[in-house]
């Protein structure tokens, strides 16, 4: 064997070891793919997270518009290829998680957020930032904590501490919770640093992440993601942490992270490496087996008598579903607490409809053939505006 080969074998080696050490498991590197189209930086930002990325162990895919020589890239020419062949990629195992700036996570799916809090550069999670857990607040929120626990676990933190940010129903969530960990779900719950203590967490406690988990609705966190992630640069450029994170939720069974239009190179590239930490950490399994635990304590029975608290004594007959339609057609402007009642409304008129989330905002599927008639009702009964019947 000649001396440059030698060399090569050798070098081949330490590079191995190398990726070994990095990633946990020999020859195994995360594989996580990138959506670029859509930044309002532009694509070579997110072309230089995923290069950034490589150096942790990750091996990206960029799905853009450019081809570059740094990583692995899919060309697509507009955003909606874009999210089909990730969803390809994702179907087929060639990528193990993605990384987008929006995805519509059906109603029960929400993301958790990590952060790195100013206070000590301590990283927390927020539970949750985009998505909706549940159309009732604090339904939402005991779900939060869970999704919470889950991706603190599969990023290591094996006893994470919870907290709940005081914002209105934090008491309700609390006393939820409590019941939850007297029937059997261990949850450890954080204590705050303001002399009072306890687990509802106060601003302070935001800033010196008192807790690993720091639960609240959607809507806050997401107003919480972006101020902690670009208070240094004006808020034009996101540039801490690592972005609004996984999809979590009962039987959704993909790794699909989400940054912002105005997410800079350092943020994605945390993104990515967020996702590198979750595959990993086996977060599908630790999501499976946090699920399994809440319900035998009881988690459904703890969330029914939520919402049995706040129906009515008289209600109408459960309406059930028309036959299931493949439903592609996307409908938005409905408030988010009229979401169900807008779906079994048109159940009820014989149109069968879901509930999801989308980019912008709470949205329903239909069939495409349904559209017309659904935006119909659905502005008849004034779940909608007049003026989106002439869109």
């Amino acid at each position: 064997m000649s001396e440059k080969l030698v060399k090569q074998t050798i070098g081949r080696i330490f590079n191995q070891l190398a990726d070994t050490l990095i990633s946990g498991e020999y020859g195994q590197k995360p594989k996580v793919a990138v959506t670029a189209l859509g930044s309002e930086h532009g694509e070579d930002e997110v072309i230089k997270a995923a290069v950034g990325a490589l150096k942790f162990g990750i091996e990206p895919t960029v799905i853009g518009s450019k081809a570059n020589e740094g990583v692995n890239t899919v060309l697509v020419d507009s955003e909606d290829d874009a999210h089909k062949k990730m969803e390809e990629l994702l179907d087929s195992g060639n990528v193990d998680a993605a990384v987008t700036m929006h995805y519509p996570f059906p109603i029960g799916v929400s993301t958790v957020g990590r952060i790195i809090t100013p206070g000590n550069g301590k990283e927390m999670f927020i539970a949750t930032t985009t998505g909706t857990s549940s159309t009732d607040k604090i339904e939402g929120m005991v779900k939060n904590a869970v999704y919470g626990i889950i991706t603190a676990k599969a990023c290591g933190i094996k006893n994470p501490r919870v907290g709940i940010l005081n914002v209105d129903g934090a008491r309700q969530t609390e006393i939820a919770l409590n019941k939850l960990k007297n029937k059997g779900y261990d949850i450890n719950f954080a204590e705050s640093k303001r002399a009072d203590g306890g687990a509802i967490m106060r601003g302070n406690d935001l800033l010196t992440g008192s807790a690993d988990v720091m639960v609240m609705d959607s809507l806050t966190g997401n107003l919480m993601i972006k101020i902690f992630s670009s208070y240094t640069t004006g808020g034009s450029y996101e540039s801490l942490g690592y972005g609004y994170g996984p999809g979590m939720g009962e039987n959704f069974n993909k790794l699909i992270l989400i940054i912002s239009r105005a997410s800079g190179a350092p943020l994605i590239e945390g993104a990515i490496r967020f996702a590198g930490d979750l595959i990993k950490g086996n977060c599908l399994q630790i999501a499976k087996e946090e699920f399994n635990k809440a319900k035998k304590a009881g988690l459904d029975e703890i969330l029914s008598e939520i919402k049995a608290s706040k129906k009515p004594a008289a209600e109408e007959a459960e309406i059930a579903a028309p036959p299931k339609e493949v439903v592609t057609s996307q409908i938005s402007g409905i408030e988010i607490m009229d979401l169900e009642d807008a779906v079994k409304l048109l159940w009820k008129s014989g149109v069968y409809a879901e509930s999801g989330m989308g980019c912008t905002g709470p949205i329903i599927l239909v069939s495409e053939a349904k559209t017309n008639e659904a935006l119909k009702i659905l502005a008849d009964n004034d779940y909608i505006a007049k003026e989106q019947l002439d869109c």
